[in-house]
């Protein structure tokens, strides 16, 4: 299989997460599935307070954790999208949650309202029956069911870009 890219976007809240998650667990059964999540605020922490690794890494070092079965990497710079896909490859699909500058296709995820600012970077929206069909119907995106895994799985297959 080739190494094919898509990537989510929407509000805090919209389901972006939980829709990634169960579209892996579809997926990673027959196919390596590799995720970039984008943590625009670095809320995200990397490791406990006095371990190893911790202690490595507030040095100013960026940092490899290796074992048998994983791997992490932490570093004091961002990454860009080539480099971030050195990193992971091999896989049959990349996910990439937020990150709207990217070169990719992306679904937004909504649920309640269509957020308008979020349209001039989709391909497609996912959307659950929380959305008036009223709101969608002149889109020029792709409208696909929030609810419904396999359908976003075929999307993914036909317009993911190969990276």
């Amino acid at each position: 299989m080739k190494s094919l890219a898509i990537a989510f976007t929407g509000p805090s809240g919209s389901g972006k997460t939980t829709l990634i998650e169960k579209i892996s667990l579809k997926l990673t059964p027959k196919y390596n599935v590799s995720i970039i999540k984008h943590d625009p605020s670095n809320k995200a922490t990397f490791d406990t307070k006095g371990k190893d690794s911790y202690r490595f890494f507030q040095t100013g070092a960026n940092v490899a954790i290796v074992s048998n079965e994983k791997t992490a990497i932490f570093k004091h710079k961002g990454s860009n999208m080539s480099e971030l896909i050195s990193y992971l490859k091999p896989f049959d699909i990349l996910m990439v949650e937020g990150l709207k500058n990217w070169d990719l296709p992306r679904i937004g995820v909504f649920r309640n309202k269509i957020e308008k600012e979020y349209l001039p970077y989709l391909t497609a929206i996912a959307v659950d029956n929380s959305i008036a069909k009223e709101e969608i119907k002149d889109l020029d995106v792709d409208i696909l069911d929030l609810n419904n895994i396999d359908m976003i799985i075929e999307y993914i297959f036909k317009h993911s870009k190969k990276v």
